[in-house]
């Protein structure tokens, strides 16, 4: 804690200085990605359209600089705070000193650690949505075989594996439905670390063992985009269906209303956040319903060529 903060700030009764009617600090861990810049716009947006004063800062990917941010706002005397934690365990202790202060804490996207003090972690349901995703792939393949190659984020993410085994099993469900049986090989994993460039080097590394596949698989959209590249390259569009598990990535929306991607579930950063704000607004004014759970997931949805238009903005950040 910086010793500036001494006389405001003390760990064991935290003492906040006095609020505004209405002031909420928006704490993101990075906001070196398009995903993370749209929740940041979208919480800054919603809390001034509700008339609230915002503290926003970036916490760099630095989990030490999120904890001195969280420790900054909660002395300029926040009512509520917005967090996408760094890291889940790190920041325990920021989160719960500034509950303990009567800060009203909400956590968007990533997952903070049960022990951490906080009102609600709003995020899209990953397994709902890759439900959905799969239930709409084996609709759309009926009676095929099917190769998948598999892009996945990084090696033990919890959230890709949620993703990832929630796609597959809305896929087997599909499938028992409409024909009785299973008919799917996942015939590579490939790691493409959440990003374009990792996509397209995954993608390259599956087709040199396994060029018959007809479905690329991705826990985001940004490795599918990147996959796509790879195909491209090689030759290999024709015959393969191009789906995500999670995020409504705006090039992904535009390739699917125009036919070349297939699926992605709905992630949608801004709604995420301004779901956030609202609620932290309500929690400030006493309105919060007292059986607020511990999750709260947004609405899910498989975003296909049928209702896309639906979800294209053209002024979106990501």
């Amino acid at each position: 804690m910086k010793l500036a903060l001494a006389a405001t700030v003390s760990l064991g009764t935290l003492s906040v200085a006095h609020a505004a009617d209405c002031k909420i600090g928006i704490s993101m861990k990075t906001l070196d990605a398009p995903y993370f810049a749209a929740q940041e716009v979208s919480a800054k947006k919603k809390a001034e359209e509700l008339g609230c004063e915002v503290i926003s800062v970036d916490g760099q990917n630095d989990l030490n600089k999120q904890i001195a941010d969280v420790e900054d706002m909660v002395a300029q005397g926040i009512g509520a705070l917005i967090i996408n934690p760094r890291d889940s365990k790190g920041l325990i202790p920021a989160v719960n000193a500034a509950s303990a202060a009567g800060v009203k804490v909400f956590v968007i996207d990533s997952t903070l650690d049960p022990q951490a003090d906080f009102v609600t972690l709003v995020q899209s349901s990953n397994s709902a949505n890759g439900l959905l995703v799969g239930q709409w792939l084996a609709d759309q393949t009926k009676g095929k075989q099917l190769k998948i190659a598999l892009l996945s984020g990084d090696k033990g993410n919890e959230v890709g594996q949620e993703r990832r085994l929630g796609v597959l099993a809305g896929l087997l469900e599909g499938q028992l439905r409409n024909e009785g049986h299973a008919n799917f090989e996942i015939v590579g994993q490939g790691w493409g670390l959440w990003g374009h460039e990792g996509g397209l080097k995954a993608m390259e590394d599956i087709l040199v063992a396994n060029p018959d596949i007809n479905v690329v698989l991705g826990e985001n959209d940004s490795m599918v985009l990147g996959a796509k590249k790879a195909l491209e390259q090689a030759g290999r569009t024709d015959g393969v269906l191009l789906v995500a598990a999670a995020d409504g990535q705006k090039e992904a929306l535009q390739m699917i209303k125009e036919g070349q991607y297939g699926a992605t579930g709905l992630n949608d950063p801004a709604l995420v956040a301004a779901t956030a704000v609202e609620m932290a607004k309500q929690a400030i004014d006493g309105s919060l319903p007292a059986n607020t759970g511990k999750v709260t997931y947004t609405k899910p949805a498989a975003i296909t060529k049928d209702n896309v238009d639906q979800y294209i903005k053209a002024d979106a950040v990501f």
